[in-house]
């Protein structure tokens, strides 16, 4: 390696130990009642590498966590960063051979399960030879703490060594593993810190599970700015609005599915919210307009407009944020600018602007592959581009509106149509609450679009919603049936996603 690249390396360990050594006494980690300083996190990362050390892990190795969020999540992420060994976050919403197939698809050298899903794995032949029971003596601190003395050899890493496997929702298959470097985990830590002004006051309540992006990049992020990271297990409106009264909060995540009960929450807790918070929100898209302008409102800050993935990070339509208590007049998305996005048409040819294309990004907060047969498999990037699998279109002052994913379409005599642009006609409604479009086979028109909708109010007949599509949409757009389900009966992933094909099995029940 020649001086230039040496010089212009820097990994995940660089920037945490530097803000230890910067503010060793700041808060840095917080769960129920008890806060761990700068120097008290490090302390226990650096026993937990030593811990995965004495149990044979190398560099490159990979183990998996099946755990809630917790304090010991971070801390072995933090140590698998030290090592150079990958982390495969196992997504506790899978049961039986999908979760197998997790194990199975990372071959880890080790499993680190909570007394909460230990009898779970047991019922799994994953093969795995070393499982560590997180809430055993032998993982106690107590225990631990023994190997402080222990002569701790600490790997020479490299800024694209896999860290983070992360799976993806798996909607039309099972999952597949992406793999995040500690260089993609840098880069989005940069981008979110430069995009939206986020910094070392800056605190993050990590309330969504570790084993997606939203939680674990940005509480790595938090911790490499210098912030304060507070772990919540799982979603509470109430523990939220506790926090927000003493904390000053970079971004609130909120997604959809609880937005509601946060708004709620926050109508008799808003007279003590801290003095400052940057952003709140994710994915406008999913969300009411109504229910945009109550949430920013309530908090004094501006909704994040986002659009992004595990593959990609925020990036790469995360650029703007939506006026704090005011219901948008459009959804348009900003390119984000720490990366670079083309919309292109099936021969990857440039789509004229205000023509629909698929989205190719590049950027440094890339992953790097998908694991697979031992290996990570970049096929997905062949061409230097990732392709998402998503159609936007392009105005031209240049911000993005987001059509549909290409792969879920509905074709009704000829024409093309895309179940989100209905979808955001109905959440305009002040009326509907949640809307989900899916397709329907007809024998006239081959598919005809059906929309399912949660409502306010008491029940009704469904003909307003009909002449409000029809004053919004092309006839052949308009559903031809709508049915009323409550909010909580809408399917979603761990991202709050509605998960269109559990959907449409709705539909055929």
């Amino acid at each position: 390696m020649n001086a230039t690249a040496a010089a212009s390396q820097l990994c995940l360990t660089d920037l945490f130990l530097k803000r230890v050594q910067m503010h060793p006494d700041k808060p840095a980690l917080s769960h129920a009642d008890r806060t761990l300083s700068y120097r008290e996190l490090e302390a226990r990362v650096q026993r937990w590498a030593a811990f995965l050390q004495a149990c044979g892990l190398l560099r490159g190795q990979r183990m998996a966590v099946w755990s809630e969020n917790r304090p010991e999540y971070l801390e072995l992420q933090l140590a698998a960063a030290r090592l150079g060994v990958m982390i495969a976050c196992l997504n506790w919403r899978l049961q039986g051979a999908e979760q197998l197939h997790c194990l199975r698809l990372v071959e880890p050298a080790v499993v680190i399960v909570s007394a909460r899903y230990r009898e779970q794995l047991g019922t799994l032949e994953h093969g795995v030879a070393r499982v560590i029971d997180l809430d055993s003596p032998d993982a106690s601190e107590e225990s631990t703490r023994a190997l402080e003395d222990r002569d701790f050899l600490r790997p020479e890493v490299h800024p694209e060594d896999g860290f983070l496997i992360l799976y993806t929702s798996g909607t039309t298959g099972l999952p597949k593993g992406a793999v995040i470097s500690q260089r993609a985990s840098i880069a989005r830590a940069m981008a979110y810190a430069c995009e939206y002004g986020i910094g070392a006051e800056d605190g993050f309540i990590a309330w969504s599970p570790f084993f997606h992006m939203a939680a674990t990049d940005h509480s790595l992020a938090t911790l490499m700015l210098g912030g304060h990271v507070i772990v919540q297990d799982g979603f509470s409106a109430s523990e939220i609005c506790k926090t927000l009264e003493r904390e000053r909060i970079g971004w609130l995540m909120a997604m959809p599915g609880v937005i509601e009960p946060l708004i709620n929450a926050l109508k008799s807790a808003s007279p003590f919210l801290a003095p400052r918070m940057g952003m709140v929100g994710a994915m406008a898209d999913l969300v009411p307009c109504q229910q945009i302008a109550e949430l920013t409102s309530l908090v004094g800050a501006p909704y994040l407009n986002s659009f992004g993935s595990t593959e990609t990070g925020l990036a790469p339509a995360s650029g703007a944020l939506l006026k704090a208590g005011q219901v948008p007049e459009s959804l348009s998305k900003r390119e984000s600018s720490w990366c670079h996005v083309r919309l292109v048409d099936d021969d990857n040819q440039d789509v004229p602007i205000g023509t629909p294309g698929n989205m190719l990004v590049r950027g440094p907060g890339l992953f790097s592959g998908y694991w697979s047969n031992g290996r990570i498999e970049s096929a997905e990037l062949a061409d230097g581009w990732f392709h998402l699998g998503d159609v936007f279109v392009r105005h031209a002052d240049g911000s993005l509106d987001f059509v549909d994913r290409s792969k879920y379409l509905i074709k009704t005599g000829g024409e093309n149509v895309y179940p989100a642009e209905i979808e955001r006609v109905l959440l305009a409604h002040p009326d509907v609450i949640e809307a989900a479009v899916v397709r329907r086979s007809d024998d006239r028109w081959g598919e005809v679009p059906v929309a399912f909708v949660a409502l306010k109010g008491e029940s009704r007949p469904l003909d307003f919603l009909q002449a409000y599509c029809r004053e919004h949409l092309a006839g052949y757009k308009v559903p031809k049936e709508f049915r009323v389900i409550s909010a909580a009966a809408f399917p979603r992933n761990s991202t709050g996603k509605i998960q269109k094909r559990q959907v449409e099995a709705l539909l055929r029940s």
